[in-house]
């Protein structure tokens, strides 16, 4: 079969999305043209060892940068952060990749839940996604709206925010967070299957794609399952605990409110995660079927993940 002769153009290329998809689309012959902010970083140095891969070293806060970028691409996977004025930077690039003649523009998207005027906060880092989609859609651009779930990589013993999955003197785990035990969530492995689902997109093109809201995520599980799941896998006691989100360490000040806009939406609101009119997994099962569980998540990964940040409780 012979290689496609097309070049992907990936930025922020260092998180867990945009690796995925420069390491699947490189794997089957793509070009990407991956962008990061440095080359210090084990992801950064894995995607300049991979085939197929060429490294744009830079900030996406250099409009030169950005001008350059899709020159001679076709396509795009793009998941904005919020290093820098995203807006101004989300905008930027849509207009560089129309200017450019991109042939498809996958963006990474959330949703804005104040539009639906039921009271529902909107989470400050989502509803800047959501300003961008609707710039990428005004501006004409081929392009489909990926919405990624909760990433299963997410949850560590480290005490973080929200995906805390804490270890007890017994040996068990506790995760405690604001989400009612019964709401159903939304769930994604993203270094597994963020790659895989992405590519199968570009491969059906914008024809059946342009203008969609895809949501990307692979099993709807209430927190209750998400931690059975996790309890079969790693082979401890997993309890899920209803309460506040305890920040114990240092957050920026915009994730911060994120976590303080999380809490309202589905703790007191329960709102659908995506939202009332974007339901999963059908869509992203069909993309790709080979997704990994929490179950298989927590058995062959989570214990590695845990050892690389120094933890010793899998020995």
């Amino acid at each position: 079969m012979p290689s496609p002769n097309k070049t992907i153009v990936v930025v922020n290329s260092c998180g867990r999305q945009a690796a995925s998809v420069a390491r699947v689309a490189s794997a089957v012959g793509y070009h990407v043209r991956a962008q990061l902010r440095s080359k210090d970083s084990l992801v950064a140095q894995e995607l300049d060892a991979l085939e197929n891969v060429t490294l744009v070293v830079g900030s996406l806060e250099d409009g030169g940068l950005i001008s350059r970028l899709f020159i001679g691409a076709q396509l795009a996977f793009i998941n904005t952060t919020f290093w820098g004025d995203e807006v101004a930077i989300g905008r930027a690039l849509a207009d560089a990749a129309r200017k450019a003649g991109i042939q498809h523009y996958i963006y990474s998207s959330m949703p804005d839940h104040s539009i639906y005027g039921k009271g529902w906060p909107a989470p400050p880092l989502w509803s800047a996604k959501f300003t961008i989609e609707n710039y990428v859609r005004q501006i004409g651009l081929p392009a489909t709206f990926v919405y990624a779930g909760i990433y299963n990589n997410n949850f560590t013993s480290l005490p973080y925010p929200l995906f805390c999955m804490e270890l007890k003197k017994d040996g068990s785990f506790e995760w405690k967070a604001p989400f009612h035990p019964n709401l159903p969530l939304p769930w994604l492995d993203a270094e597994h299957d963020v790659g895989p689902a992405v590519l199968q997109i570009f491969k059906d093109g914008p024809r059946k794609w342009a203008g969609h809201r895809i949501a990307l995520a692979f099993e709807m599980l209430t927190p209750r399952q998400a931690c059975a799941a996790f309890q079969r896998g790693v082979g401890r006691p997993v309890k899920y605990v209803r309460g506040p989100i305890e920040i114990k360490v240092s957050v920026p000040a915009g994730y911060r409110e994120q976590l303080e806009k999380i809490e309202e939406l589905f703790g007191h609101y329960q709102a659908p995660y995506f939202g009332p009119d974007l339901i999963a997994p059908d869509e992203a099962l069909q993309l790709w079927p080979g997704y990994r569980g929490i179950e298989e998540y927590a058995r062959e990964v989570f214990p590695v993940e845990e050892r690389l940040n120094e933890l010793t409780w899998m020995l």
